[in-house]
């Protein structure tokens, strides 16, 4: 099943890089929540869902570009959590940090998942405990790794606060990459980074891949306090803050 989710990000990437090349309508508007939509998220999500209702009919979909009420979902058990476009600021800015994001969901645990860049042809994907990174010619397993001093990736579309500056002064020396969308996950990963922190909201379809291929390459991922960060239905889709590190 891994190798068809493969295909389905490839081929919903390969949609969203027309659209960026300017061989299809570039159109942006605003969703109710104010962040922005383009014809690449809705091509994506047309793709990846209808591909996937084909791959696994049983499991439901939550797409970023179809939420499904609480009612319908408030007993899932398992589905598919996805992020047809994250990253369309980035998308917007045209700088190549966006990704296409699909994970599946099990009992509030992400146990598959697959991010693919599409303007670097790289993408990751990870299952039942194991990562990797799949360019044009070569696929290899990944994992974390300490560095020193230790890099840390943050959000290039949101500044750092007190939280966040408070840890990084523990961390004495280090270094500090900002970066779009769910390819900081995949930075911890594949061991160029040794952190990655955020405080400030996110969605779940924003963390879901990226968190099944930091934990396949064994990372840590929890919230500020300690608490793990789970994917069981809720009403709101709002992740807290969450801490990702190569160090258990």
């Amino acid at each position: 099943m891994l190798k068809e989710v493969c295909h389905l990000a490839r081929e919903a990437g390969n949609a969203i890089m027309q659209v960026y090349n300017g061989e299809a309508p570039f159109n942006i508007r605003q969703k109710e929540n104010h962040s922005p939509i383009t014809t690449a998220d809705v091509k994506a999500h047309h793709i990846i869902t209808s591909g996937l209702k084909k791959i696994t009919p049983a499991i439901p979909i939550l797409s970023e570009e179809e939420v499904i009420c609480w009612e319908i979902r408030k007993n899932w058990q398992k589905y598919w959590l996805v992020d047809p476009l994250d990253g369309t600021k980035e998308f917007i800015k045209r700088n190549g940090e966006f990704t296409v994001n699909i994970a599946l969901i099990n009992k509030g645990e992400p146990i598959l998942g697959v991010v693919y860049a599409p303007v670097f042809a790289i993408l990751y994907s990870a299952t039942e405990g194991t990562a990797w990174k799949e360019n044009q010619t070569n696929r290899t397993q990944i994992q974390v790794k300490p560095l020193k001093p230790p890099v840390v990736v943050v959000s290039r579309s949101h500044s750092k606060d007190d939280k966040m500056s408070n840890y990084l002064n523990t961390l004495g020396d280090h270094h500090i990459v900002k970066i779009g969308s769910s390819l900081k996950f995949c930075m911890v990963a594949e061991g160029k980074a040794q952190f990655y922190l955020r405080s400030g909201p996110t969605n779940i379809w924003d963390t879901g891949a990226g968190h099944a291929i930091a934990v396949a390459a064994g990372a840590e991922i929890n919230d500020w306090q300690g608490g793990a960060i789970n994917y069981l239905p809720k009403t709101s889709f709002l992740n807290p803050g969450f801490l990702v590190s190569s160090s258990k």
